[in-house]
């Protein structure tokens, strides 16, 4: 993933562009059954009961089904940004702008490279004010702004850290963990490392298969159920297109596996995602308050 630090220098670099569940019943009896039936018990019997109990598979526990959008920290998407209403065209005059701004100041140049650049400057500086933008401010933006959208690409929902969740997506086959559990990599979108840039860290989980479950290819379509928690990793893997890094917010010790069909996959979030978690937050961004 591109940091965004050094977009304005480089010439390839593209444009801008849940409560937690209810205690459930065992077995069909409410909760309090077993512990009220204690007083009628033996210590042994009741100690029995309890091992019994904390015993129990971690699949029997309530899980909650959960959508990729609820993936994120919907309040670490709402910061100030001034490049995100700015056209292609205003973003490639800024960058002319920075880019001219050091050719100039580097005295080992020509003189005659120098006045070009100094001019280029200039033009790019005077269209930005014609819309009321200051490119000096806008430039001198820049770090704050990467610190701002890396922190919104990683940071996880601690809403549903640690919950029992099932989340349907495509697997793409990893490498092993060290302790041999067999892993593969959740995404929401069939293609992406291969055909499509990579998700955000937030939008990527690391799942280890703690079942007999396993793809029988790429992008295979699959539910998976099992302890969701914020675990930051980053791997390198061959995909489609050669060596890619893998950095996820998220880990899934999926307990139970369901493979799917594209049929029955559920419909895609909006790719837009932004404007759907600003739903979740209260109150609107600087910019729509003006």
């Amino acid at each position: 993933m591109n940091d965004g630090k050094n977009w304005l220098h480089n010439e390839n670099a593209p444009a801008f562009k849940p409560a937690r569940p209810s205690r459930e019943s065992y077995f069909g009896r409410p909760a309090g059954y077993f512990f009220r039936s204690f007083d009628s018990m033996n210590l042994d019997l009741r100690a029995t009961l309890a091992a019994m109990l904390l015993a129990l598979p971690t699949g029997l526990a309530a899980q909650q089904a959960v959508n990729w959008v609820d993936l994120v920290d919907a309040e670490a998407q709402v910061f100030d940004d001034p490049y995100r209403t700015l056209t292609a065209e205003q973003i490639d005059q800024l960058r002319t702008v920075a880019q001219a701004k050091a050719l100039y100041a580097d005295k080992s140049r020509l003189q005659s490279d120098r006045e070009d650049a100094e001019a280029r400057m200039r033009d790019a500086k005077a269209a930005l004010a014609e819309a009321g933008l200051d490119a000096d401010w806008l430039i001198s933006q820049r770090w704050v702004v990467a610190e701002r959208r890396e922190a919104a690409a990683n940071k996880g929902n601690t809403d549903i850290d640690g919950l029992n969740v099932s989340l349907s997506g495509f697997v793409i086959p990893a490498m092993p963990d060290p302790d041999g559990t067999p892993a593969v990599y959740l995404v929401e979108t069939r293609g992406i490392y291969s055909h499509m840039p990579p998700p955000m860290p937030n939008q990527l989980i690391r799942v280890r298969l703690e079942t007999d479950w396993s793809p029988k290819g790429l992008y295979q379509p699959v539910r998976l159920s099992g302890r969701l928690q914020i675990d930051p990793s980053e791997q390198v893997i061959r995909v489609v297109d050669g060596p890619v890094p893998m950095k996820a917010t998220w880990r899934l010790d999926a307990s139970s596996a369901e493979t799917l069909t594209p049929a029955a996959m559920p419909a895609s979030e909006s790719n837009d995602w932004i404007e759907q978690l600003r739903d979740k937050v209260q109150g609107p961004t600087r910019t729509e308050a003006q």
